[in-house]
């Protein structure tokens, strides 16, 4: 299948799940989207709404035996990821698209130093190298993710430094390769707002020097108006609107975002106002309803809402609901 020029990544109606003791459940439910070549995609949403899922399917990297691909195709420039073998895959990920996973302290291995770790990228997609242009590549590296004193982190071990230390050496193992594709898993969830400033400032500008695409996984909508050009919004497995960053935030068409945007602290608000929430809870995956996941929790449910699945409905071009307030479905 051939794609536009400008897209490098295509997600279409994919849908992914686990088998449990009680079946198979499924986590992704026929989602489809698009990653702009040199452009930053935002996926946003609550905890549980298959963000995460989403970018390991990406990557290939569902837990076995029990994770599933089920359905649909992730076309990375025309190839699906989906269909190629292990060692074919293996070529792929670090190298072509690379990962900033969620807990550094846990994705780094605890009994290896930070060079060597870092340097495991390039001895396997790299094999050419001597260990001296390895060593002072992985230095570089250091250096350009904003780590002092290189030489000395070099030797050390993950719990020798601190948490947003350990987050940019694996900004620097994902940057090694010098990826088409950066997935970063909410990469600044456990560091404070100091942190996670600097780890935005530092990604977006090596994304604007390298000109590599990003998904950035997030529940933080400031987050993703500071650093995305598109956005994806995930509720329960599904997605609830995309469109680009502008059109989400001037003119959101689901309820749920809508009740995002509006749960937002704002400045000006008086002193001791309650801030806006959405009522009721997530649907536990076992209890996801086949028509729309968001009618319990929507203060505009009406009949239809509880009886079918609305599917994508095309506001304009780039911009797609799933939402029965819109009408019927496009074809």
């Amino acid at each position: 299948m051939t794609q536009p020029d400008n897209i490098i990544l295509s997600v279409r109606d994919f849908s992914a799940g686990f088998m449990t003791e009680g079946g198979l459940l499924q986590a992704v439910d026929s989602i489809s989207f698009d990653l702009r070549e040199g452009k930053v995609l935002g996926i946003v949403g609550e905890s549980g709404c298959g963000k995460s899922v989403t970018a390991m399917s990406i990557m290939r990297l569902l837990p076995v035996p029990s994770g599933r691909y089920m359905d649909g195709q992730i076309l990375y420039r025309g190839t699906d990821l989906l269909k190629l073998d292990s060692s074919e895959i293996r070529k792929i990920r670090g190298d072509r698209i690379a990962m900033i996973f969620q807990e550094p302290m846990t994705a780094l291995n605890p009994v290896k130093t930070i060079g060597k770790q870092v340097a495991e990228v390039f001895t396997l997609h790299r094999p050419g190298m001597s260990k001296k242009e390895i060593e002072t590549e992985v230095l570089n590296l250091l250096v350009k993710v904003g780590i002092s004193e290189p030489q000395q982190r070099y030797r050390e071990y993950p719990h020798q430094l601190s948490g947003g230390m350990r987050q940019r050496v694996m900004i620097a193992m994902a940057l090694a390769c010098k990826p088409d594709i950066l997935i970063a898993d909410e990469p600044t969830t456990a560091l404070d707002v100091t942190i996670q400033a600097q780890i935005l400032e530092l990604i977006k500008s090596i994304q604007a020097e390298t000109g590599m695409s990003v998904i950035f996984i997030t529940h933080d909508l400031g987050v993703i108006a500071s650093i995305c050009d598109d956005v994806v919004v995930m509720y329960a497995g599904r997605i609830a609107e995309k469109a680009d960053s502008v059109t989400i935030f001037k003119s959101p068409h689901h309820p749920y975002t809508r009740g995002l945007l509006e749960s937002i602290p704002r400045f000006g608000l008086e002193r001791k106002s309650r801030l806006v929430s959405i009522d009721g809870m997530v649907p536990g995956i076992s209890e996801y309803p086949e028509a729309c996941r968001f009618a319990n929790r929507c203060r505009h449910v009406f009949e239809p809402c509880t009886i079918a699945n609305p599917g994508q409905i095309h506001v304009s071009p780039y911009h797609n609901v799933s939402c029965h307030l819109y009408g019927k479905e496009n074809d």
